[in-house]
């Protein structure tokens, strides 16, 4: 597919932050965007162009019935270098997502063509700050405009990018976490395994919650009994036992996390007993108090690997690990960013250059 290039006039370019690890996440945006449509049954109209609103009908059924996905991805800059990370399954993880909301794949070396052109194009944007990388936001939208709930017949695909620090405000360190019994997020044969847009509007409330206690995310448990742990609502999550290193199966209800997938590589290859399995709530909270839970963290492309320091859990707090980073933890995270940042020997071919 033949991409269009529309450069932004010179005198409309951004001014660049001057120090983007002090910017709120995702609050700045680069210069230009890319952009295809989809009707008729087949994408058209490819194009890199500036930044800038959409225009959408009030009728859109997007923003009616929720027909929306997304990912979340990263580019690295390394020397003059920019590196992508695993790319090629975000793309494919978007279109499972499609299939489930019914909504047209996209090529997935057609998405990576483009979305390398718009990095070339945006090369200035990419921090080479330590701890910043530039973020990656492909969307699709259902945009035919009708009253009634069906399947778009229109569509509208596009990247966005935004220079970033850390995820979370205390950066890389253990960060609080509350874990929801009262609101749960996605069952079986729901739409928990999509990344759809609705998904995330579901949590906010139980996330306000979470907040009046000092807790930066909510721990979903499994909504049948509520007994067993699924996400964290931007991360997968694990437990380090005494004896293994433990993340709940992909059961249907939660996503199939990129940096989940890459951690598990990486845990076994270190020698690490790994478990996909069910782990209760119980188990858990048994497990700090005996010392048999020696650390917690979350994963995924955001926040990368977040050390958990404590749960909030039934009106009071668990410490997990003292409150500190526990050393797994630190050895997957400087594996991982060594990796992604091009500062470490890629062994499983991981990473993909834009050129």
């Amino acid at each position: 597919m033949e991409i269009e290039i529309n450069l932004a006039p010179p005198e409309e370019l951004k001014e660049k932050p001057s120090d983007v690890l002090k910017v709120p996440f995702g609050t700045v945006f680069t210069d230009h965007m890319f952009s295809m449509q989809y009707s008729a049954s087949k994408w058209h109209d490819a194009m890199i162009h500036q930044f800038a609103p959409l225009s959408l009908s009030p009728a859109a059924l997007c923003l009616h019935y929720g027909q929306g996905i997304f990912e979340g991805m990263k580019a690295y800059k390394h020397e003059e270098r920019v590196l992508l990370f695993r790319p090629e399954k975000n793309f494919e993880r978007l279109n499972r997502s499609a299939n489930r909301m019914v909504m047209p794949h996209v090529d997935v070396d057609i998405a990576l063509e483009a979305l390398k052109k718009l990095l070339l194009i945006e090369n200035s944007w990419v921090p080479d700050v330590a701890g910043s990388s530039l973020y990656i936001r492909p969307t699709m939208i259902g945009t035919q405009a009708k009253l009634g709930v069906k399947p778009a017949d229109e569509y509208l695909f596009y990247i966005i990018l935004s220079p970033v620090g850390p995820y979370f405000r205390e950066g890389f360190s253990p960060v609080n976490i509350y874990l929801s019994t009262e609101y749960v997020r996605a069952v079986r044969g729901g739409v928990g395994v999509a990344k759809t847009i609705g998904n995330y509007a579901a949590g906010l409330f139980a996330g306000t919650k979470a907040a009046e206690v000092g807790c930066s995310q909510v721990l979903w448990l499994d909504a049948l009994e509520r007994k067993y742990l699924e996400e964290v609502g931007t991360m997968n999550i694990f437990v380090k036992f005494d004896d293994e290193l433990a993340t709940p199966p992909l059961s249907g209800t939660i996503l199939a996390g990129i940096t989940r997938d890459s951690v598990l590589t990486l845990a076994k290859d270190m020698g690490v007993k790994v478990m996909e399995r069910q782990i209760s709530v119980d188990e858990v909270i048994e497990g700090i108090a005996s010392g048999k839970v020696v650390e917690m963290f979350g994963c995924g492309t955001a926040a990368i690997i977040a050390p958990v320091g404590s749960l909030w859990f039934n009106d009071r707090p668990y410490t997990v690990s003292d409150g500190k980073t526990g050393k797994l933890t630190q050895e997957l995270f400087d594996e991982l960013t060594g990796i992604q940042s091009g500062i470490r020997e890629d062994r499983y071919g991981w990473i993909v250059e834009v050129d």
